[in-house]
């Protein structure tokens, strides 16, 4: 059953997902789904320690049936399957159960988790009370090695689809010392957090992918090796290709630390001098125009930043935005103008 589709349309962030899981996974199992790289395994982890609770994962990559039911071992005259003992300690202590890439699980594995799912058992074991059990994996259009699940196993769990919250990840990626650069580079362009899986095997931006560089550039900095072709080679050994380019420019630039968007059109004069540092604050200005991010500026001010800019800089944010442009108060006679340089 493929249960990707419309229903990823219902979707939620990390931390949505963590209150749920805190909430209910010692009752309802969960199954959360999303693209590589969002962070499901490391929510999972964290929200099992804020409760106090061990965490025991099984891969679903490297596992066969009988790491889920058990081996048969007689009994006096019976068969009696005694289960791993990650999944029943001897010491019946409540826990985390965390089954990762359940979506990539053969079928006969995916049948072995029947009973653990709705049930809470293994045969007769039963799992100790108050135990949560919480899977994840990705979908079928990510190109993950992801098999088809059953519909008997998509009715034992809640499915829910997790979306990348570009404020979430700053929020986090501050506590766990993400670059600077990198931050600022993710908070002009927030689209970059998370790219499309490209149909053909090559490096791709994700928030692991971002974090994964922050502690390469960092290690290398550290070693004295950090040069532009190193962190280039870096940069597109992890991020989608238009992503490393636009990074590495702008660190070849020394930017530095970036003003928000909203300072820029209250201070136009403050823009980047350099070619590739200004496109880029341009292109995030219209990025924010275009999805209603952008913040509280002032009319007038719109209207004084838009009339100070060249006309090539003009087309770059202008291009099918007047409307939105004149919803942030641009005055008629400057909207005038948009239009026709628009049509030019």
């Amino acid at each position: 059953m493929d249960v990707s589709g419309s229903a990823l349309q219902q979707s939620i962030t990390l931390n949505q997902a963590k209150k749920l899981v805190q909430c209910m996974a010692h009752e309802q199992s969960f199954l959360l789904l999303s693209p590589p790289g969002v962070g499901k395994s490391e929510m999972v982890y964290q929200a099992a320690a804020e409760a106090g609770l061990p965490c025991r994962s099984l891969l679903g990559t490297q596992i066969a049936p009988e790491d889920v039911s058990g081996v048969p071992k007689i009994v006096g005259e019976r068969s009696v399957f005694c289960p791993p003992r990650i999944l029943l300690p001897e010491s019946p202590q409540t826990f985390c159960l965390f089954l990762d890439e359940l979506p990539a699980c053969a079928p006969d594995v995916q049948k072995a988790f029947y009973s653990l799912l709705l049930e809470r058992r293994l045969g007769e074991h039963a799992l100790p009370a108050g135990t949560w059990v919480v899977a994840a994996g990705n979908r079928q259009q990510d190109r993950a090695l992801v098999r088809a699940m059953s519909s008997a196993l998509v009715n034992r769990v809640t499915i829910v689809n997790l979306r990348v919250d570009a404020d979430e990840w700053q929020d986090w990626a501050r506590r766990s010392g993400i670059r600077a650069d990198i931050r600022n580079f993710v908070s002009f362009m927030p689209d970059a957090l998370l790219r499309e899986v490209p149909q053909e095997p090559a490096p791709f931006s994700t928030p692991r992918a971002w974090a994964e560089l922050s502690r390469a550039l960092d290690m290398a900095e550290a070693a004295g090796i950090l040069s532009r072709d190193t962190r280039r080679a870096l940069a597109f050994g992890r991020l989608s290709a238009e992503d490393a380019a636009v990074f590495c420019a702008l660190a070849e630039e020394t930017v530095g630390t970036l003003a928000p968007v909203e300072s820029y059109i209250e201070h136009p004069e403050t823009l980047p001098k350099g070619e590739t540092a200004r496109w880029f604050v341009l292109n995030a200005i219209r990025q924010n125009v275009a999805a209603g991010r952008l913040g509280q500026v002032k009319p007038r001010a719109v209207s004084r930043f838009l009339r100070a800019l060249p006309t090539e800089a003009q087309l770059t944010l202008l291009t099918d935005l007047v409307e939105q442009w004149g919803a942030l108060g641009a005055d008629k006679a400057m909207l005038a103008l948009l239009r026709t340089v628009t049509k030019q």
